[in-house]
Parts: structure tokens; C-alpha cells; sequence
């Protein structure tokens, strides 16, 4: 796929504050996903839409961990506090977020049951530190079965600040032409 003439949106969720990356807690001003999306527009083009819980997560990161844990174990589906007015103006989503308990946290769920990709080409990436992309794929299938789903980037948050070559090679693998 070129996306020469096509409109993407760039939708992540990410945790600034506190988070676990390389063995310890450190405070991001930005977090890791938030990182990668933007090197996706540098290179892409792209609207960005950052995906937020009205409801903030704790500032602590492991209150943070024990309400994703409790949210995925419910299925929660947290109230987003802005919407894209339409997903239908946009051909390919590009959807980031950190790996939470193996998938995708909660508010992603929300945003993809509430903007309904259908017939949308969808290319997930998501920051880690250690796990990969966990179920997340298989997850966002099952979310939108009748999307296209790309194969996946998996970042370690730890190397998102050097991951540059990692995000264009990632977009030539899936037949995303990036912009001159």
C-alpha cells in the first residue's frame, strides 16, 4: 500500500509520568508512545489524536498498573475525553499504545468500538519492556473484524528516542511509502 495521496490518522494512547523503563521507574515528560506516533508523522504525514481517559490514571505507576489490570480484567471500556469526528475522512489508522497486560489498555478498546474502523486499513505499533505486541494483533481482529490489520511494530520503551531507522523500516516492511 502507498500511502501517497491517502490520509492517515496517527491515534495512540500514552502514559506520561512514571512508568517502568529498563528495570526501573523513571518520570517521561513524554511517554514512549507518544514518541514513536510523532516520528510516524515526520515521516508520513498524518493527523494525530491522542487517545485520553476522561478519568486520569494515577500519577504512581503501580496504582496505574492495578487499575489497567482491574480495567482488562472487567473489560472496561473508559469514557474518552475527545473524539475524531470521523474516521471515515481517513484511509489508513496508524494505532499506538503501550503494551498493558499483554494488549492494548482499556481506552483503546474505546476508541476503536467507538470510531468503528470498518473497511479502514489499520497499522498497530506499540512500546514495551519486554513483551512485545502480547495479543494485542489477535485483539484488535477480534475488535474490528472487518478492518485490514498490518503486521505490527514492537518498540522497547527504553530505545523509542533511537528507534528512527526502526519506525521507516517498519513502513517500508508494510508497504507504507513515506513522504518525501
Amino acid at each position: 500500500m502507498n500511502v501517497e495521496g491517502s490520509k492517515c490518522l496517527i491515534a495512540y494512547f500514552s502514559r506520561a509520568g512514571y512508568n517502568y523503563v529498563g528495570g526501573q521507574i523513571v518520570n517521561l515528560p513524554v511517554g514512549n508512545t507518544e514518541v514513536v506516533a510523532k516520528m510516524i508523522r515526520e515521516l508520513n504525514g498524518g493527523d494525530l489524536f491522542h487517545i485520553e481517559p476522561v478519568k486520569k490514571y494515577p500519577a504512581d505507576y503501580t496504582e496505574t498498573t492495578d487499575v489497567a489490570k482491574e480495567e482488562l480484567r472487567t473489560s472496561a471500556r473508559p469514557k474518552l475525553a475527545g473524539h475524531v469526528e470521523t474516521v471515515a475522512a481517513y484511509d489508513v489508522v496508524f494505532l499506538g499504545y503501550p503494551n498493558w497486560w499483554g494488549t492494548m489498555p482499556m481506552p483503546v478498546f474505546s476508541f476503536l468500538e467507538e470510531c468503528d474502523p470498518a473497511g479502514k486499513t489499520i497499522a498497530p505499533f506499540c512500546t514495551h519492556e519486554g513483551s512485545g505486541l502480547g495479543h494485542s494483533i489477535a485483539d484488535i481482529k477480534k475488535t474490528c473484524p472487518q478492518s485490514t490489520v498490518l503486521d505490527g511494530l514492537a518498540i522497547r520503551g527504553g530505545t523509542v528516542k533511537n528507534a528512527h531507522d526502526n519506525v521507516a523500516g517498519w513502513l517500508r516492511e508494510i508497504g507504507m511509502t513515506a513522504k518525501k
